[in-house]
């Protein structure tokens, strides 16, 4: 019976993705800013302007009522101060506040000033305003006017009378249509000449209207920005999305089995360097693959071999040289031989697995390489004599290093039998340990053979890698990968240099601490 296969499911995109939730965290946010320059624009423009005016008045009246205490002269005379009595002005005194306001110190345009005496009469005033609620003014004269009775008016008069009384005010006037003008007002002492009121106001009309024809445009204003807003908030979303999409269908169809998938992101933000590691990653993967693919094959190979061998001979020595002591020894031999390679090939395995998952962890105490080294170069004497080629040993001096001394045994043999099967012409090859300036030593595994290939360096410490070079020779092609998990177990620096014709030099650095 024919098995349905099952089509992979489509994912759908959810409606609050991160796009929805982008476009509705900048809707918001436009939205927030849009209503603080409404507040900060309609509601508040009066108060902070009214706050504004207060703050310039003020500096002006204190500044008059200042000069006024300071001077010792009397600044205005009427005579028996008798209501209606014509006023005469200390001329020196008025030309000095002249001075001021032509210096910018004092700034009179757009206001109203009124100065009276004791008798609460008006002496001299500028006046600015069109038209002026307190003086009843119906043009602006923008200049001084001396000892003028038309300017007690009743709202001055009044006006005037609290400041006497009270020292200082702060008032606002309102008029007909809407009109409002901002009082300040501040007594100034002329010593025993008598006291004076200081006062000065301006309109507040202007502003008022403003933030009336603000109030009416602010909608349609905030209508349109939000409009632009949830648009701008549409397309950012789609841009900032977009390789992040990418990524979630490049990691589908991973998961589908297509290794080598890239994904093209050529920005350098964030996003970016995810979409880099994710091909880097991807990449490793793909690489992963292959070396997997390639070792189910390789020890397949190599497992069938020796099992084929094991059969062939022990079926030969059961039925045909059972009887024959000699012809079943070396065929019990072959058996023994193929048995032994088998089990070094499952040890390999084991012992990378092992390695590799963290099974076998390091432990690490201090002793002599050089001397580990030595140790282990006098092992190979009888072989070398055996092969005819000869170790170098270049271990002078002593160096301490921290790490597990069976592990790293293990990787000096791999290391040494790599070389020994990559052995030049010179039938020479050395083991070399020097000290590193700030503890620890190098040591280096160095062979005259013919070289690995550059497009060859990256992968040869991978597990059942073998460079072209190498295909056919002997060995499991796992004594590298081995010795890669050993040394990133104690996380030693190693790697390889080689040249093609002149060989290769295997190095790991090993710490003292």
């Amino acid at each position: 019976m024919k098995q349905a296969v099952k089509k992979p499911v489509k994912k759908e995109h959810p409606f609050w993705g991160l796009r929805a939730k982008l476009m509705l965290f900048l809707c918001l946010f436009s939205a927030f800013v849009l209503g603080l320059v409404w507040f900060f624009s309609v509601q508040l423009l009066q108060p902070l302007y009214n706050r504004y005016i207060y703050n310039h008045l003020s500096a002006q009246v204190n500044t008059i009522a200042a000069l006024i205490e300071a001077s010792e002269d009397p600044i205005s005379s009427r005579p028996l101060l008798l209501p209606g009595a014509r006023v005469q002005l200390n001329w020196d005194f008025w030309d000095q506040i002249n001075a001021l306001a032509g210096e910018g110190k004092l700034d009179f345009h757009n206001s109203c000033v009124d100065i009276a005496d004791s008798t609460m009469q008006y002496v001299i005033g500028f006046e600015g305003l069109y038209p002026c609620l307190l003086h009843e003014t119906s043009g602006s004269l923008r200049n001084w006017v001396v000892g003028e009775n038309e300017y007690d008016t009743s709202n001055m008069l009044a006006i005037r009378r609290i400041v006497m009384e009270q020292g200082a005010c702060n008032i606002t006037v309102n008029g007909a249509g809407g009109n409002q003008q901002l009082v300040v007002g501040k007594r100034a002492s002329n010593g025993d000449n008598g006291s004076y009121t200081v006062i000065l106001s301006a309109s507040l009309t202007r502003v008022s209207e403003a933030a009336v024809v603000m109030g009416k445009l602010m909608p349609v204003l905030l209508a349109v920005l939000l409009a632009l807003s949830v648009g701008g908030a549409w397309w950012f979303s789609r841009w900032f999305t977009r390789p992040l999409t990418k990524l979630s269908h490049a990691a589908r169809q991973m998961a589908d089995g297509n290794y080598k998938v890239q994904v093209d992101v050529p920005t350098t933000d964030e996003i970016g360097l995810l979409a880099q590691d994710f091909n880097h990653m991807a990449g490793q993967v793909n690489r992963a693959a292959q070396l997997q693919r390639d070792l189910l094959a390789n020890v397949s190979h190599d497992l069938r071999t020796p099992l084929t061998l094991i059969k062939g001979y022990a079926e030969t020595v059961r039925d045909l040289t059972g009887d024959e002591p000699q012809k079943r020894t070396e065929q019990l031999n072959v058996i023994v031989d193929e048995t032994d390679r088998l089990s070094g090939l499952v040890n390999s395995v084991m012992e990378l697995s092992k390695v590799s998952s963290g099974t076998d962890q390091p432990q690490r105490v201090t002793f002599d390489i050089a001397q580990l080294c030595e140790e282990v170069a006098q092992r190979y004497d009888a072989l070398c004599a055996q092969n005819g080629c000869r170790l170098q040993l270049q271990a002078a001096a002593p160096c301490d290093v921290l790490a597990d001394p069976a592990m790293m045994e293990r990787v000096l043999h791999n290391l040494l039998g790599n070389a020994l099967h990559h052995i030049g012409e010179d039938g020479i090859f050395l083991l070399r340990v020097l000290p590193l300036a700030g503890g620890g030593a190098r040591v280096e595994v160095e062979d005259h053979g013919a070289g690995i290939a550059a497009e060859d360096l990256p992968y040869i410490f991978d597990r059942y890698y073998r460079s072209r070079s190498d295909a056919g020779k002997v060995g499991t092609g796992l004594g590298l990968s081995i010795t890669k998990a050993i040394l990133q177990s104690h996380g030693f620096r190693f790697g390889v240099d080689s040249t093609l014709g002149q060989g290769s030099v295997f190095w790991f650095e090993a710490k003292n601490s």
